[in-house]
């Protein structure tokens, strides 16, 4: 009887483990400072990346809004496809808070262009949202793959 119910104890537990949900491949990424020094750090790492070509990492920091717009893969194969813009870095100026919604500002300079992202603290991460800082992208990434080639003036 100890038996049976040593093996009924095992096939449950077997039961269990092959039903429930497999946890995620990495581990989560640990919270970012609530601070305007933080985000600045983190800014110009983006930015960095951006200007670099890693960007994977620049998507990572996108806001659900942002990403649902185009994904990952598709938004790293078109730039990798069509390079564009300058070669010149940005230099992350400052941060500050005071947009719409509670967003933070991050004044960068490009070539001797001031620009401005948004930026939202979010379930413990800074998170950037393309919608706010660069309307024109948007319109861009919701093209299919051939219309953002001619739109950016690339040829495949």
């Amino acid at each position: 009887m100890a038996i049976a119910a040593a093996a009924a104890v095992l096939f449950a537990a077997a039961c269990t483990a092959s039903t429930s949900h497999p946890t995620a491949s990495s581990a989560p990424l640990p919270p970012d400072p609530h601070t305007a020094s933080a985000l600045l750090k983190i800014a110009a790492a983006f930015n960095h990346d951006y200007d670099t070509g890693d960007y994977g990492p620049v998507y990572t920091r996108w806001d659900a809004r942002s990403q649902a717009i185009i994904t990952r893969a598709d938004y790293i194969a078109r730039h990798k496809d069509c390079p564009g813009g300058s070669h010149t870095l940005s230099q992350t100026e400052s941060v500050s808070q005071g947009g719409p919604d509670g967003a933070w500002l991050v004044h960068y300079e490009i070539g001797g262009q001031q620009l401005t992202d948004y930026w939202f603290y979010v379930h413990r991460r800074w998170v950037f949202d393309l919608v706010l800082s660069n309307p024109g992208a948007v319109k861009l990434y919701r093209m299919s793959p051939g219309q953002y080639a001619a739109a950016v003036g690339c040829a495949h």
